[in-house]
C-alpha cells in the first residue's frame, strides 16, 4: 500500500493536471515535514516546542545567502544551457546546508535551554523565532542596507527552478523524515524519549541522561525543518524576515500533529493534509474571515494538548514521590542488613 502511494506521488506531476495541484500537494509535503519533525521531538517528550519557524526560516536564509554569494561569481558567467542544471545542483546542496545549519543551531540552543521545562521552554522557543527574525531584519537594514532578497535566475528574471523540481526535492525530504522517525522510535533513543514523556523524573532516577537525549532529538528534528525551508526559498522567490520566520510555521505544525495523532507515523501527515487544505480553501473563499475561522479551529486542539500536559505534570509529581519512597525503603533495608 505504501509503495503504491509512493509511486502515485512520484508520478503525480505527469498526470497532466494544472500546476495548481502540484503546488498544493507540495504544500502538503512541506507541512507534513514540519508536523512530523515536530512530533519527532515534542510528541515523544511532551515538550511544547514553538521553534519550527526558527529552523524553517534558517533554512530559507541559508539558501538565500548562499545564492547571493554565488550569483555574481558563478551563475552569472555560466552559459544558458548549463545554468539550470547548475542551479538544480546548487539547490540540492543548499538543502543539505540548511539542514546542517539548523542542526548546529538546535544543538547549541538545546544545550542551553533544554533544562527548561513546561511553559518556560515553550515561551523561550517562541521568543527564539521573534528574536532571530528581528535580528536579521536589523542586520539587513543597518548593515547591508537592504530589506529582503530575491531569488531569480540572472539575466532572465525567472524563478530558480520549476515547481516540479521543488516538488520532488520536498517529497524526498518527507520520505527521509518519515524514515528517520520510524527508526528513532525503534531505537534506544526512542525508548529514552518515551520514558521522558511518561515521567522525566523517573527516567532520570533510572539512569537516563535526559538532557542529552532531548538535545540530540531536538537537533535531529531541526535538520528536516531547515531542509524544507532551504528548498522552499526557491518557491517564495522574494525573501525577507517577516516571510521566512512567519509564526504560522510554528503554530500550524503543532495543530496538525496533535489533530492527526502522534501515535502513528502517518498521523501528523494526515493532519497536515487536512489543515493545509482547509487553510487554502479559507484563504481563497473567505479572505476577510480567514484568520477568525481558522483561529477557532486551533483552540480545541491546543486546549487538548495543554490539558494533557497538565495531567502529565500531576502524574510526574506523584510518580517521583513513589520512587523516592521506594529508594528510602531500600536504603533502610540495606542499612538493617549491614547492622
Amino acid at each position: 500500500m505504501l509503495l503504491l502511494l509512493l509511486i502515485f506521488l512520484a508520478t503525480f506531476p505527469f498526470y497532466g493536471l494544472p500546476s495548481y495541484y502540484t503546488v498544493l500537494v507540495m504544500t502538503f509535503f512541506m507541512f507534513g515535514i514540519l508536523a512530523v519533525s515536530w512530533a519527532m521531538f515534542s510528541g515523544a517528550t511532551g515538550y511544547m516546542s514553538l521553534a519550527p519557524a526558527a529552523f524553517f526560516g534558517i533554512g530559507i536564509y541559508t539558501t538565500t545567502i548562499l545564492y547571493s554569494l554565488l550569483k555574481v561569481r558563478v551563475f552569472s558567467v555560466l552559459p544558458v544551457d548549463a545554468l539550470q542544471p547548475a542551479v538544480n545542483a546548487f539547490l540540492i546542496g543548499a538543502v543539505v546546508a540548511g539542514g546542517l545549519v539548523s542542526f548546529v543551531l538546535a544543538l547549541l540552543l538545546g544545550l542551553v535551554t533544554l533544562r527548561l521545562k513546561g511553559i518556560y521552554f515553550a515561551i523561550f522557543t517562541f521568543g527564539l523565532v521573534v528574536f532571530i527574525s528581528e535580528l536579521i531584519l536589523f542586520l539587513e537594514i543597518h548593515i547591508t542596507g537592504t530589506r529582503g532578497r530575491t531569488l531569480i535566475l540572472p539575466g532572465t528574471g525567472a524563478p530558480l527552478c520549476s515547481n516540479t523540481t521543488i516538488y520532488y526535492i520536498m517529497l524526498g525530504i518527507l520520505v527521509a523524515t518519515l524514515l528517520a522517525i520510524y527508526f528513532i522510535r525503534r531505537s534506544k533513543l526512542g525508548l529514552a524519549m518515551q520514558s521522558i514523556g511518561g515521567n522525566e523524573e523517573g527516567a532520570e532516577h533510572m539512569g537516563v541522561n535526559t538532557t542529552r537525549v532531548k538535545v540530540i532529538t531536538f537537533a535531529i528534528s531541526a535538520i528536516f525543518m531547515g531542509a524544507a525551508g532551504a528548498i522552499m526559498a526557491a518557491k517564495l522567490i522574494y525573501i525577507d524576515p517577516i516571510i521566512a520566520f512567519n509564526l504560522n510555521y510554528s503554530f500550524l505544525p503543532v495543530l496538525m500533529a496533535i489533530f492527526g495523532g502522534m501515535g502513528q507515523l502517518y498521523g501528523p501527515v494526515i493532519g497536515a493534509v487536512i489543515f493545509a487544505y482547509i487553510q487554502r480553501i479559507l484563504m481563497t473563499e473567505f479572505p476577510k474571515y480567514y484568520m477568525l475561522i481558522f483561529g477557532n479551529t486551533r483552540y480545541p486542539v491546543h486546549a487538548r494538548w495543554i490539558g494533557r500536559a497538565g495531567a502529565k505534570v500531576a502524574e510526574s509529581k506523584a510518580a517521583i514521590k513513589i520512587v523516592e519512597r521506594r529508594r528510602s525503603g531500600a536504603t533502610c533495608q540495606y542499612l538493617k542488613g549491614k547492622v
